[in-house]
């Protein structure tokens, strides 16, 4: 390596372009240091990390057991309505019997449908509870 040429890698390959001026490059804005406190309080499991969890922890048994609520509603209400209303077991959809049709095959499309909704509803506030970390 020869002494005027340094570790100046253009000049060892023979680039006789100026060298461009240095920028500075900034990472971290401000909102970082508060995102960064919150998580860290979040982590520690301090006062403010527990209230923001025990809220997170509130709307998702909430959400829960609206869903549960409708479950329990339309599943346990089907065969009191049939029981209540006999006339109703009568009629006959695609050569199935109403009870037969609601209990035996749609009930599952329904349960999957709640569950769908159960799982989006705990990521939105999953989302909601991030995006409250970040501010």
């Amino acid at each position: 390596m020869s002494p005027d040429h340094g570790f100046d890698i253009r000049a060892r390959l023979g680039d006789s372009t100026p060298r461009p001026r240095r920028k500075r490059v900034v990472l971290a804005d401000r909102r970082t240091r508060q995102v960064a406190r919150t998580i860290m309080e979040l982590e520690e499991q301090t006062s403010v990390g527990e209230v923001l969890v025990r809220h997170l922890v509130k709307v998702q048994l909430r959400s829960a057991l609206v869903l549960t609520g409708v479950v329990a509603v339309v599943l346990l209400g089907l065969p009191v309505l049939f029981w209540a209303v006999p006339s109703i077991g009568d009629f006959e959809v695609l050569g199935f019997r109403l009870p037969w049709l609601l209990l035996g095959v749609l009930v599952y499309p329904f349960l999957l449908l709640i569950g769908y909704l159960c799982t989006r509803s705990a990521e939105r506030h999953e989302r909601d509870f991030i995006h409250m970390v970040e501010q």
